[in-house]
């Protein structure tokens, strides 16, 4: 009553104060990333892409030479030309179906050391190396001209060069002689849409390959080279030159065949 009597008011409660709320992470912006992050992550996609797409290309060849032992091959060249062209004729022949004079007379205008080198004829292109601008056909050998219609492309360049070296290396360890003919006639182009010496011998001679006689093997093995403007049916002044020389050097071949005919 004391405090009634003075005038004061009994204390009143006092309310809790209310505790200050913890204060939320602060969400910080990420920063993004600038123009060369990105083009330098974009470089390193393309460079990856790119190595994963040589890895593929040059398991390829690795995977299918031991494979063509025994199946026969379908090349680049053929499948490029079936899709620019259209159909093309071709059928496939064993070697010993085939003339014994067109193999050898193949050998004596392509590749007069088929049987002596290992897929590359070093003195040859060393020859080719030393002489800028002179004729480079000789350095070809029938295995890099194997494994470019196999694998590679037509067009020449430094960079199909480099690469046929080691394919035909491999093709040729991989590959016995006589295979390496066979693979050769069955994929090398004749004609504008004719691959293989059979259906070249069909088409221009109305023949069988192994019905072939000397002139007529001849003739196709020197269209060889050229096989878009060289006609063995209707073959020109030039070629009937070369034809000659190639039957000549067939006849002499003898011991230059030990590696197809024992």
């Amino acid at each position: 009553m004391a405090g009634i009597a003075s005038g004061m008011s009994p204390t009143a409660p006092r309310k809790p104060r209310a505790r200050p709320k913890p204060a939320g992470k602060v969400k910080r912006k990420t920063a993004e990333p600038g123009r060369g992050a990105v083009k330098r992550a974009g470089w390193r996609r393309v460079v990856r892409t790119g190595v994963i797409a040589l890895i593929i290309v040059a398991l390829v060849p690795l995977l299918l030479v031991p494979a063509y032992v025994l199946v026969p091959p379908i090349g680049t060249h053929m499948i490029a030309t079936r899709i620019a062209d259209g159909p093309i004729e071709r059928s496939w022949v064993h070697l010993d179906d085939v003339a014994k004079v067109l193999a050898i007379s193949v050998m004596m205008s392509e590749d007069g050391r088929f049987c002596a080198h290992h897929g590359v004829d070093w003195e040859a292109l060393e020859q080719v190396i030393e002489t800028p601008g002179g004729p480079q056909r000789g350095a070809s050998t029938i295995a890099m001209q194997t494994v470019r219609n196999l694998f590679l492309w037509q067009s020449r360049s430094y960079l199909r060069k480099g690469l046929e070296i080691p394919l035909a290396l491999y093709a040729d360890l991989v590959w016995s002689k006589r295979r390496e003919m066979e693979i050769y006639l069955n994929i090398a182009q004749w004609g504008p849409a004719i691959f293989g010496v059979e259906a070249a011998a069909q088409h221009y001679f109305g023949r069988s390959a192994g019905n072939l006689n000397a002139r007529q093997a001849a003739l196709l093995a020197v269209a060889l080279p050229n096989p878009i403007l060289r006609n063995p049916a209707n073959p020109s002044a030039r070629m009937n030159r070369l034809a000659r020389t190639v039957e000549s050097r067939a006849r002499s071949a003898g011991g230059y065949i030990h590696c197809l005919y024992d």
